[in-house]
């Protein structure tokens, strides 16, 4: 990353309602974090801020347990985005975060804080989490887009390629660094023609309550479904003791998957299950030969799938493997 400040050309559309001319440039500039003397700028900056806005990049696609991949925050003229797979010390957040005289918005802010306190154990005070207000004012579409064009006639250029795409990799390109920018880049217009709406409607207590039970949300681990082999597509289809195997073939992927912090998907598929469940297999070559899991999979988990399978053998005829 360059150590200059960057600047994104954000694909929006403007209401002239909420944005002069020379307001642009503010919203696009932006600052990636990655040495100690940004840092210190960056906390002299968030320190003196009326407001913070806050998001966060994270990646429950290819986790177990969702990865926390880059920090956003918006301050009244910058954006920062700090990376935490960079081990900088970012306990400095914790007192903006706690501090009740210092609004925080974020847009569908549960999943944040509970990574962020999560991963440093930031506790929030004076969130202001701009869906659940869009919400209580009959708002029936939520995202951020359809919400930023509705209430202050922004509109956002967002890919679900981008949202989806690896943000545990570095460098990021230059399209996720300005997809991240975007989603918080218009949080503060969007949040006092929110706060607005809300004190016209006599509604802002009701929405104050309903960020206040935001802010204590917790993270909890992923909790083993001992059912959830059931409702794997072509479950019912098996004979009993084929349905024995993915029993065990399911809990053993569930455990490997938690070890390993992987996606379940990653360790086998669905359908790899169903496959393995048909399988006449007694060894590594048989496995092979079956071509139900790829030659990597074999490498990696072979053994102890064919252990899983030994121990749950398929004495039914209507196999077709």
């Amino acid at each position: 990353m360059s150590n200059k400040t960057c600047r994104v050309l954000l694909g929006v559309v403007h209401s002239p309602r909420f944005y002069g001319e020379g307001n642009l440039s503010s919203v696009s500039d932006y600052v990636w974090v990655d040495t100690d003397l940004k840092l210190q700028a960056a906390e002299r900056d968030i320190g003196r801020s009326s407001r913070i806005g806050i998001d966060t990049e994270y990646d429950s696609f290819r986790y177990f347990r969702d990865k926390l991949c880059l920090i956003q925050i918006r301050t009244d003229t910058t954006t920062y985005l700090f990376d935490p797979l960079n081990a900088l010390d970012l306990s400095f957040l914790r007192t903006c975060f706690s501090n009740p005289a210092v609004p925080k918005i974020l847009h569908a802010g549960d999943n944040d804080i509970r990574l962020l306190n999560r991963d440093y154990a930031f506790v929030f005070h004076a969130i202001f989490d701009t869906q659940k207000a869009a919400s209580l004012l009959g708002h029936k579409h939520l995202s951020l887009t359809t919400v930023l064009q509705e209430v202050i006639g922004v509109e956002l250029t967002k890919t679900k390629r981008i949202q989806r795409s690896q943000w545990d990799i570095r460098p990021l390109t230059e399209e996720q660094e300005q997809y991240a920018v975007q989603d918080i880049a218009y949080l503060f217009p969007l949040y006092d023609q929110l706060k607005r709406d809300l004190e016209d409607r006599g509604m802002l207590h009701k929405a104050e309550e309903a960020f206040r039970e935001i802010a204590t949300v917790r993270w909890s681990e992923r909790i083993y479904d001992p059912y959830g082999y059931c409702r794997i597509n072509g479950y019912r289809d098996l004979k009993r003791r084929q349905k024995e195997r993915i029993r065990h073939l399911y809990e053993w992927r569930f455990k490997k998957a938690k070890a390993m912090n992987i996606a379940v998907f990653m360790v086998l598929s669905d359908q790899n299950l169903i496959d393995l469940a048909y399988a006449k297999v007694n060894s590594l070559a048989d496995l092979q030969k079956s071509g139900h899991i790829s030659e990597g999979r074999i490498r990696k988990y072979g053994t102890e799938i064919i252990a899983l399978l030994k121990a749950s053998p398929d004495h039914d005829t209507n196999a077709h493997g």
